[in-house]
Protein backbone atom coordinates (compact mmCIF):
# COMPACT_ATOMS: atom_id res chain seq x y z
CA UNK A 1 0.00 0.00 0.00
CA UNK A 2 1.42 3.40 -0.98
CA UNK A 3 2.05 5.86 1.80
CA UNK A 4 -0.49 8.69 1.99
CA UNK A 5 1.03 11.95 0.83
CA UNK A 6 0.99 14.84 3.30
CA UNK A 7 -1.13 17.99 3.44
CA UNK A 8 1.06 21.09 3.78
CA UNK A 9 -0.71 23.90 5.61
CA UNK A 10 -0.29 27.66 5.24
CA UNK A 11 2.32 27.46 2.50
CA UNK A 12 3.58 30.88 1.45
CA UNK A 13 3.93 31.32 -2.33
CA UNK A 14 7.16 33.26 -2.86
CA UNK A 15 7.93 33.12 -6.58
CA UNK A 16 6.68 32.17 -10.05
CA UNK A 17 8.72 29.21 -11.24
CA UNK A 18 9.45 27.02 -14.22
CA UNK A 19 6.76 25.45 -16.40
CA UNK A 20 4.20 27.96 -15.16
CA UNK A 21 4.11 26.65 -11.59
CA UNK A 22 4.45 28.86 -8.53
CA UNK A 23 7.08 28.24 -5.85
CA UNK A 24 5.96 27.79 -2.26
CA UNK A 25 8.01 27.44 0.92
CA UNK A 26 7.10 25.78 4.18
CA UNK A 27 10.06 25.71 6.51
CA UNK A 28 12.98 24.45 4.40
CA UNK A 29 10.67 22.57 2.03
CA UNK A 30 10.09 23.85 -1.53
CA UNK A 31 6.82 22.95 -3.18
CA UNK A 32 5.73 23.66 -6.77
CA UNK A 33 2.05 24.58 -7.12
CA UNK A 34 0.00 25.43 -10.24
CA UNK A 35 -2.53 28.28 -10.33
CA UNK A 36 -0.99 30.22 -7.46
CA UNK A 37 0.75 33.60 -7.49
CA UNK A 38 3.38 35.11 -5.20
CA UNK A 39 1.78 36.43 -2.04
CA UNK A 40 -0.78 33.63 -1.72
CA UNK A 41 -0.94 31.60 1.48
CA UNK A 42 -2.46 28.19 0.79
CA UNK A 43 -2.89 24.62 1.96
CA UNK A 44 -1.34 22.20 -0.52
CA UNK A 45 -2.13 18.53 -1.00
CA UNK A 46 1.16 16.92 -2.04
CA UNK A 47 0.86 14.84 -5.22
CA UNK A 48 4.56 14.11 -5.79
CA UNK A 49 7.28 13.98 -3.16
CA UNK A 50 11.01 14.11 -3.81
CA UNK A 51 14.01 14.56 -1.53
CA UNK A 52 14.56 18.22 -2.36
CA UNK A 53 11.08 19.34 -3.34
CA UNK A 54 7.42 18.42 -3.61
CA UNK A 55 4.60 19.11 -6.06
CA UNK A 56 1.00 19.59 -5.10
CA UNK A 57 -2.36 21.23 -5.70
CA UNK A 58 -4.15 23.95 -3.78
CA UNK A 59 -7.00 22.74 -1.56
CA UNK A 60 -7.57 25.95 0.42
CA UNK A 61 -6.66 29.65 0.27
CA UNK A 62 -5.85 31.37 3.56
CA UNK A 63 -4.85 34.57 1.78
CA UNK A 64 -5.09 35.64 -1.85
CA UNK A 65 -2.38 37.87 -3.24
CA UNK A 66 -3.30 41.20 -4.81
CA UNK A 67 -1.43 39.94 -7.90
CA UNK A 68 -4.38 37.68 -8.74
CA UNK A 69 -6.39 38.41 -11.87
CA UNK A 70 -9.73 36.88 -12.78
CA UNK A 71 -9.18 34.22 -15.48
CA UNK A 72 -11.06 35.27 -18.61
CA UNK A 73 -11.38 31.82 -20.21
CA UNK A 74 -13.85 29.18 -19.05
CA UNK A 75 -11.34 26.48 -20.03
CA UNK A 76 -8.61 27.87 -17.75
CA UNK A 77 -6.99 25.17 -15.66
CA UNK A 78 -8.20 22.32 -17.88
CA UNK A 79 -6.91 22.69 -21.44
CA UNK A 80 -3.32 23.39 -20.39
CA UNK A 81 -2.83 26.63 -22.28
CA UNK A 82 -2.60 30.18 -20.89
CA UNK A 83 -1.39 28.94 -17.49
CA UNK A 84 -0.69 32.45 -16.21
CA UNK A 85 -3.98 34.18 -17.01
CA UNK A 86 -4.77 34.22 -13.28
CA UNK A 87 -1.93 36.77 -12.95
CA UNK A 88 -2.15 40.38 -14.14
CA UNK A 89 -0.15 40.93 -17.34
CA UNK A 90 2.23 43.47 -15.78
CA UNK A 91 3.08 40.86 -13.12
CA UNK A 92 3.60 38.21 -15.80
CA UNK A 93 6.18 40.52 -17.39
CA UNK A 94 7.86 41.08 -14.03
CA UNK A 95 8.33 37.35 -13.44
CA UNK A 96 9.42 36.63 -17.01
CA UNK A 97 12.09 39.29 -16.72
CA UNK A 98 13.08 37.80 -13.36
CA UNK A 99 13.27 34.34 -14.95
CA UNK A 100 15.77 35.62 -17.52
CA UNK A 101 17.82 37.45 -14.90
CA UNK A 102 17.90 34.47 -12.51
CA UNK A 103 18.96 32.00 -15.21
CA UNK A 104 21.69 34.22 -16.61
CA UNK A 105 23.13 34.95 -13.16
CA UNK A 106 22.78 31.45 -11.67
CA UNK A 107 23.64 29.24 -14.66
CA UNK A 108 25.59 31.54 -16.97
CA UNK A 109 27.40 33.58 -14.28
CA UNK A 110 26.47 36.63 -16.38
CA UNK A 111 26.62 40.22 -15.15
CA UNK A 112 23.04 41.38 -15.85
CA UNK A 113 23.55 45.10 -15.20
CA UNK A 114 23.28 45.65 -18.97
CA UNK A 115 19.83 44.01 -19.11
CA UNK A 116 17.02 46.10 -20.60
CA UNK A 117 13.40 45.96 -19.32
CA UNK A 118 11.31 43.29 -21.01
CA UNK A 119 9.41 44.24 -24.17
CA UNK A 120 5.76 43.36 -23.52
CA UNK A 121 3.38 42.29 -26.25
CA UNK A 122 1.05 44.87 -27.79
CA UNK A 123 -1.74 42.30 -27.45
CA UNK A 124 -2.04 39.92 -24.52
CA UNK A 125 -4.98 38.04 -26.09
CA UNK A 126 -5.77 37.12 -29.72
CA UNK A 127 -2.09 37.38 -30.62
CA UNK A 128 -1.34 33.99 -32.21
CA UNK A 129 -1.36 33.36 -35.96
CA UNK A 130 -1.45 29.56 -35.76
CA UNK A 131 -3.41 27.03 -33.69
CA UNK A 132 -3.71 23.26 -33.99
CA UNK A 133 -6.81 21.58 -32.58
CA UNK A 134 -7.29 17.86 -31.99
CA UNK A 135 -10.42 15.79 -32.71
CA UNK A 136 -11.39 13.20 -30.12
CA UNK A 137 -14.23 10.68 -30.16
CA UNK A 138 -14.43 11.08 -26.35
CA UNK A 139 -13.89 14.55 -24.96
CA UNK A 140 -12.92 15.41 -21.38
CA UNK A 141 -15.91 15.14 -19.03
CA UNK A 142 -15.78 17.64 -16.19
CA UNK A 143 -16.46 16.75 -12.58
CA UNK A 144 -20.12 17.33 -11.79
CA UNK A 145 -21.11 17.35 -15.47
CA UNK A 146 -24.13 15.18 -16.37
CA UNK A 147 -23.34 11.78 -17.84
CA UNK A 148 -22.89 11.78 -21.61
CA UNK A 149 -24.20 8.86 -23.64
CA UNK A 150 -21.40 6.87 -25.24
CA UNK A 151 -21.20 7.52 -28.97
CA UNK A 152 -23.46 10.57 -28.80
CA UNK A 153 -22.61 13.88 -30.53
CA UNK A 154 -22.12 15.46 -27.09
CA UNK A 155 -19.26 13.05 -26.42
CA UNK A 156 -17.15 14.27 -29.37
CA UNK A 157 -14.54 16.97 -28.87
CA UNK A 158 -12.43 19.38 -30.90
CA UNK A 159 -9.88 21.32 -28.89
CA UNK A 160 -6.67 21.02 -26.89
CA UNK A 161 -5.09 18.11 -25.04
CA UNK A 162 -5.48 17.89 -21.27
CA UNK A 163 -2.00 18.10 -19.64
CA UNK A 164 -0.75 14.65 -18.68
CA UNK A 165 -3.39 12.80 -20.74
CA UNK A 166 -2.47 11.97 -24.32
CA UNK A 167 -5.98 10.64 -25.02
CA UNK A 168 -8.06 13.40 -23.40
CA UNK A 169 -9.17 16.57 -25.19
CA UNK A 170 -10.98 19.62 -23.84
CA UNK A 171 -13.77 20.60 -26.24
CA UNK A 172 -13.12 24.32 -26.73
CA UNK A 173 -16.02 26.75 -26.98
CA UNK A 174 -14.01 29.95 -27.26
CA UNK A 175 -10.24 30.36 -27.45
CA UNK A 176 -8.67 33.74 -26.68
CA UNK A 177 -5.38 32.99 -28.40
CA UNK A 178 -6.42 33.72 -31.99
CA UNK A 179 -8.78 36.34 -33.41
CA UNK A 180 -11.87 35.56 -35.45
CA UNK A 181 -12.74 33.81 -37.63
CA UNK A 182 -10.71 31.14 -35.75
CA UNK A 183 -13.45 30.24 -33.25
CA UNK A 184 -16.10 30.40 -35.95
CA UNK A 185 -14.10 27.97 -38.14
CA UNK A 186 -13.56 25.47 -35.32
CA UNK A 187 -17.18 25.50 -34.16
CA UNK A 188 -18.56 25.19 -37.71
CA UNK A 189 -16.15 22.33 -38.41
CA UNK A 190 -17.34 20.44 -35.35
CA UNK A 191 -21.02 21.13 -36.13
CA UNK A 192 -20.80 19.96 -39.76
CA UNK A 193 -18.76 16.89 -38.84
CA UNK A 194 -21.22 15.80 -36.13
CA UNK A 195 -24.30 16.45 -38.29
CA UNK A 196 -22.82 14.43 -41.15
CA UNK A 197 -21.60 11.47 -39.10
CA UNK A 198 -17.84 11.96 -39.47
CA UNK A 199 -15.80 9.81 -37.12
CA UNK A 200 -13.59 11.70 -34.65
CA UNK A 201 -10.19 10.19 -33.92
CA UNK A 202 -9.79 7.57 -31.20
CA UNK A 203 -6.53 8.61 -29.59
CA UNK A 204 -6.05 5.23 -27.90
CA UNK A 205 -6.90 2.90 -30.77
CA UNK A 206 -5.35 5.27 -33.33
CA UNK A 207 -8.31 5.13 -35.66
CA UNK A 208 -10.93 7.53 -36.99
CA UNK A 209 -11.30 9.99 -39.86
CA UNK A 210 -10.86 13.50 -38.44
CA UNK A 211 -7.53 14.00 -36.64
CA UNK A 212 -6.53 17.67 -36.50
CA UNK A 213 -7.64 21.10 -37.60
CA UNK A 214 -4.88 23.65 -38.21
CA UNK A 215 -5.82 27.31 -38.61
CA UNK A 216 -3.32 29.97 -39.67
CA UNK A 217 -3.84 33.71 -40.11
CA UNK A 218 -1.66 36.60 -41.27
CA UNK A 219 -1.51 40.27 -40.37
CA UNK A 220 -2.59 40.98 -43.96
CA UNK A 221 -5.94 39.26 -43.35
CA UNK A 222 -5.32 35.88 -44.98
CA UNK A 223 -6.83 32.78 -43.34
CA UNK A 224 -5.61 29.24 -44.06
CA UNK A 225 -7.28 25.99 -42.98
CA UNK A 226 -5.54 22.58 -43.07
CA UNK A 227 -7.74 19.59 -42.22
CA UNK A 228 -5.75 16.52 -41.14
CA UNK A 229 -7.46 13.18 -41.82
CA UNK A 230 -6.61 9.60 -40.93
CA UNK A 231 -7.63 8.03 -44.24
CA UNK A 232 -6.63 8.25 -47.90
CA UNK A 233 -10.31 8.81 -48.77
CA UNK A 234 -10.32 12.56 -49.34
CA UNK A 235 -13.99 12.80 -50.31
CA UNK A 236 -15.40 13.67 -46.87
CA UNK A 237 -12.58 16.17 -46.25
CA UNK A 238 -13.32 17.92 -49.54
CA UNK A 239 -17.02 18.17 -48.64
CA UNK A 240 -16.20 19.64 -45.23
CA UNK A 241 -13.72 22.17 -46.65
CA UNK A 242 -16.18 23.15 -49.37
CA UNK A 243 -18.79 23.80 -46.68
CA UNK A 244 -16.35 25.88 -44.61
CA UNK A 245 -15.27 28.06 -47.55
CA UNK A 246 -18.91 28.60 -48.55
CA UNK A 247 -20.06 29.37 -45.01
CA UNK A 248 -17.04 31.40 -43.86
CA UNK A 249 -15.86 33.59 -46.76
CA UNK A 250 -12.92 34.96 -44.72
CA UNK A 251 -11.07 31.68 -45.44
CA UNK A 252 -8.61 32.36 -48.28
CA UNK A 253 -6.78 29.00 -48.43
CA UNK A 254 -7.86 25.42 -47.79
CA UNK A 255 -5.80 22.22 -47.64
CA UNK A 256 -6.12 18.68 -46.37
CA UNK A 257 -3.34 16.40 -45.16
CA UNK A 258 -3.54 12.61 -45.02
CA UNK A 259 -1.90 11.25 -41.87
CA UNK A 260 -2.17 7.48 -41.47
CA UNK A 261 0.79 7.32 -39.08
CA UNK A 262 0.59 6.60 -35.36
CA UNK A 263 2.03 10.00 -34.40
CA UNK A 264 0.60 13.46 -35.05
CA UNK A 265 3.69 15.13 -36.54
CA UNK A 266 3.01 16.78 -39.89
CA UNK A 267 6.47 18.00 -40.92
CA UNK A 268 7.17 14.86 -42.97
CA UNK A 269 3.79 14.96 -44.75
CA UNK A 270 2.56 16.90 -47.75
CA UNK A 271 -0.57 19.04 -47.62
CA UNK A 272 -2.91 18.81 -50.62
CA UNK A 273 -4.24 22.13 -51.88
CA UNK A 274 -8.03 22.17 -52.15
CA UNK A 275 -9.03 25.72 -53.03
CA UNK A 276 -7.97 29.35 -52.74
CA UNK A 277 -4.45 30.71 -52.41
CA UNK A 278 -1.58 28.28 -51.90
CA UNK A 279 -0.08 30.31 -49.08
CA UNK A 280 -0.62 33.18 -46.65
CA UNK A 281 1.11 36.50 -47.25
CA UNK A 282 2.91 38.04 -44.29
CA UNK A 283 4.59 41.45 -44.26
CA UNK A 284 7.52 42.72 -42.20
CA UNK A 285 8.79 46.19 -43.08
CA UNK A 286 9.42 46.02 -46.84
CA UNK A 287 9.66 42.21 -46.85
CA UNK A 288 6.99 39.79 -48.03
CA UNK A 289 6.86 36.21 -46.78
CA UNK A 290 4.79 33.37 -48.19
CA UNK A 291 3.66 31.02 -45.44
CA UNK A 292 2.33 27.62 -46.50
CA UNK A 293 0.42 25.03 -44.43
CA UNK A 294 3.68 23.42 -43.20
CA UNK A 295 5.91 26.52 -43.06
CA UNK A 296 7.45 27.74 -39.83
CA UNK A 297 6.70 31.34 -38.97
CA UNK A 298 6.76 32.99 -35.54
CA UNK A 299 3.31 32.57 -34.02
CA UNK A 300 3.16 36.16 -32.71
CA UNK A 301 3.96 38.08 -35.89
CA UNK A 302 3.89 41.59 -34.44
CA UNK A 303 6.15 40.66 -31.56
CA UNK A 304 8.42 38.71 -33.94
CA UNK A 305 9.13 41.99 -35.73
CA UNK A 306 10.25 43.55 -32.44
CA UNK A 307 12.41 40.49 -31.69
CA UNK A 308 14.13 40.66 -35.07
CA UNK A 309 14.54 44.41 -34.76
CA UNK A 310 16.38 43.87 -31.46
CA UNK A 311 18.64 41.26 -33.11
CA UNK A 312 19.41 43.67 -35.97
CA UNK A 313 20.12 46.51 -33.54
CA UNK A 314 22.42 44.31 -31.44
CA UNK A 315 24.33 43.21 -34.57
CA UNK A 316 25.18 46.88 -35.26
CA UNK A 317 25.84 46.22 -38.94
CA UNK A 318 27.94 48.54 -41.12
CA UNK A 319 26.78 46.99 -44.40
CA UNK A 320 29.76 44.87 -45.45
CA UNK A 321 29.69 42.01 -42.91
CA UNK A 322 29.48 38.30 -43.60
CA UNK A 323 26.80 36.88 -41.29
CA UNK A 324 26.04 33.28 -40.41
CA UNK A 325 22.41 32.79 -39.38
CA UNK A 326 22.29 29.46 -37.54
CA UNK A 327 18.98 27.59 -37.13
CA UNK A 328 17.60 29.95 -39.76
CA UNK A 329 14.23 28.20 -40.21
CA UNK A 330 12.48 29.74 -43.20
CA UNK A 331 15.10 32.48 -43.28
CA UNK A 332 13.10 35.29 -41.67
CA UNK A 333 16.01 36.68 -39.62
CA UNK A 334 18.48 36.18 -42.49
CA UNK A 335 16.29 38.10 -44.93
CA UNK A 336 15.57 40.75 -42.31
CA UNK A 337 19.32 41.37 -41.87
CA UNK A 338 20.36 41.04 -45.51
CA UNK A 339 19.79 44.64 -46.61
CA UNK A 340 22.17 45.84 -43.87
CA UNK A 341 24.89 43.24 -44.54
CA UNK A 342 27.37 42.22 -47.21
CA UNK A 343 26.21 38.58 -47.27
CA UNK A 344 24.12 36.26 -45.07
CA UNK A 345 24.46 32.46 -44.98
CA UNK A 346 21.58 30.62 -43.31
CA UNK A 347 21.89 27.06 -41.96
CA UNK A 348 18.85 24.88 -41.13
CA UNK A 349 18.33 21.11 -40.76
CA UNK A 350 14.77 21.01 -42.20
CA UNK A 351 15.05 20.85 -45.99
CA UNK A 352 11.51 22.15 -46.59
CA UNK A 353 12.30 25.20 -44.47
CA UNK A 354 15.40 25.89 -46.57
CA UNK A 355 13.34 25.64 -49.76
CA UNK A 356 10.89 28.15 -48.29
CA UNK A 357 13.77 30.44 -47.31
CA UNK A 358 15.17 30.41 -50.85
CA UNK A 359 11.71 31.02 -52.27
CA UNK A 360 11.16 34.00 -49.97
CA UNK A 361 14.59 35.41 -50.91
CA UNK A 362 13.66 35.18 -54.58
CA UNK A 363 10.24 36.72 -53.90
CA UNK A 364 11.89 39.73 -52.28
CA UNK A 365 14.66 40.06 -54.85
CA UNK A 366 17.36 39.50 -52.23
CA UNK A 367 20.54 38.18 -53.81
CA UNK A 368 23.07 38.40 -50.99
CA UNK A 369 21.74 35.40 -49.06
CA UNK A 370 22.29 31.66 -49.40
CA UNK A 371 20.86 28.76 -47.44
CA UNK A 372 22.29 25.34 -46.54
CA UNK A 373 20.29 22.33 -45.30
CA UNK A 374 21.78 19.82 -42.88
CA UNK A 375 22.37 18.77 -39.30
CA UNK A 376 23.87 21.84 -37.62
CA UNK A 377 26.45 19.88 -35.61
CA UNK A 378 27.70 18.14 -38.79
CA UNK A 379 27.30 20.77 -41.53
CA UNK A 380 28.71 23.68 -39.57
CA UNK A 381 32.36 22.64 -39.80
CA UNK A 382 35.74 23.73 -41.24
CA UNK A 383 34.79 22.71 -44.78
CA UNK A 384 31.66 24.85 -44.50
CA UNK A 385 33.77 27.84 -43.44
CA UNK A 386 36.26 27.21 -46.25
CA UNK A 387 33.38 27.34 -48.73
CA UNK A 388 31.48 30.34 -47.36
CA UNK A 389 34.16 32.36 -45.58
CA UNK A 390 34.82 33.32 -41.96
CA UNK A 391 31.89 35.27 -40.47
CA UNK A 392 32.11 38.70 -38.87
CA UNK A 393 28.83 38.14 -37.01
CA UNK A 394 26.96 34.99 -36.05
CA UNK A 395 23.26 35.09 -35.28
CA UNK A 396 21.91 31.95 -33.64
CA UNK A 397 18.30 31.09 -32.79
CA UNK A 398 18.32 27.45 -31.62
CA UNK A 399 15.39 25.34 -30.35
CA UNK A 400 14.59 25.06 -26.63
CA UNK A 401 17.40 22.55 -26.09
CA UNK A 402 19.94 25.24 -26.99
CA UNK A 403 23.01 24.74 -29.16
CA UNK A 404 24.79 21.43 -29.59
CA UNK A 405 28.22 21.52 -27.84
CA UNK A 406 29.92 20.97 -31.20
CA UNK A 407 28.22 24.10 -32.57
CA UNK A 408 29.35 26.12 -29.56
CA UNK A 409 32.88 24.79 -30.07
CA UNK A 410 32.86 25.78 -33.74
CA UNK A 411 31.68 29.30 -32.90
CA UNK A 412 34.52 29.62 -30.43
CA UNK A 413 37.00 28.40 -33.03
CA UNK A 414 35.71 30.90 -35.61
CA UNK A 415 35.80 33.64 -32.97
CA UNK A 416 33.68 36.22 -34.86
CA UNK A 417 33.58 39.78 -33.57
CA UNK A 418 29.95 39.45 -32.42
CA UNK A 419 27.45 36.72 -31.63
CA UNK A 420 23.75 37.60 -31.36
CA UNK A 421 22.01 34.80 -29.45
CA UNK A 422 18.21 34.65 -29.74
CA UNK A 423 16.67 32.12 -27.36
CA UNK A 424 13.27 30.75 -26.38
CA UNK A 425 14.75 29.13 -23.27
CA UNK A 426 16.85 31.34 -20.96
CA UNK A 427 18.14 28.29 -19.04
CA UNK A 428 19.82 26.61 -22.02
CA UNK A 429 20.90 30.01 -23.34
CA UNK A 430 22.62 30.68 -19.99
CA UNK A 431 24.34 27.28 -20.18
CA UNK A 432 25.70 28.09 -23.64
CA UNK A 433 26.78 31.58 -22.59
CA UNK A 434 28.79 30.10 -19.73
CA UNK A 435 30.57 27.84 -22.24
CA UNK A 436 31.47 30.90 -24.33
CA UNK A 437 32.49 33.15 -21.45
CA UNK A 438 36.23 32.62 -21.99
CA UNK A 439 36.08 34.26 -25.43
CA UNK A 440 33.10 36.61 -25.14
CA UNK A 441 31.64 39.30 -22.91
CA UNK A 442 27.87 39.82 -22.64
CA UNK A 443 27.23 43.41 -23.72
CA UNK A 444 23.46 43.66 -24.10
CA UNK A 445 20.44 41.66 -22.91
CA UNK A 446 16.85 42.14 -24.09
CA UNK A 447 13.96 39.90 -22.95
CA UNK A 448 10.93 39.88 -25.27
CA UNK A 449 7.50 38.49 -24.40
CA UNK A 450 6.20 36.52 -27.37
CA UNK A 451 3.58 34.47 -25.50
CA UNK A 452 1.37 36.41 -23.05
CA UNK A 453 -0.60 34.39 -20.47
CA UNK A 454 2.17 31.75 -20.47
CA UNK A 455 5.49 31.43 -18.63
CA UNK A 456 7.50 31.34 -21.89
CA UNK A 457 9.89 34.18 -22.66
CA UNK A 458 12.38 34.96 -25.44
CA UNK A 459 15.72 36.62 -24.80
CA UNK A 460 18.32 38.25 -27.06
CA UNK A 461 21.95 38.58 -25.97
CA UNK A 462 24.83 40.39 -27.66
CA UNK A 463 28.23 38.77 -27.15
CA UNK A 464 31.31 40.82 -27.95
CA UNK A 465 34.68 39.15 -28.61
CA UNK A 466 37.21 39.86 -25.88
CA UNK A 467 40.31 41.82 -26.87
Amino acid sequence: MSKKKPLLTEVEIVDAGAEGKAVGKTGEKVVFVPFAVPGDVVDVQVTKKRRRYAEGKIVKFHKKSDRHAEPFCKHFGTCGGCKWQHMAYEDQLFYKEKQVRDNLERIGKVDVTSMNPILGSEKDVYYRNKLEFTFSHRRWIHEGEPMVEQGSPEEKGLGFHIPGFFDKVEDIEHCYLMAEPSNKIRLETRKFAVENGYSFYDLRKKEGYLRNLVIRMSTTGDVLVNLVIGSSDAGPAVRLLDHLMTTIPEITSAFYTINEKVNDSLSDLEATHFRGEKFLTEKMEDLTFRVGPMSFYQTNARQAYRLYDVARSFAGLRGDELIYDLYTGTGTIALFLAKNAGKVVGVEYVEEAVKAAMSNAQLNGINNVSFVAGDMAKVFNNDFVATHGAPDVIVTDPPRAGMHPDVVEQILELNPEKVVYVSCNPATQARDLEMMSGNYTVKKIQPVDMFPQTHHVENVVLLQRKA
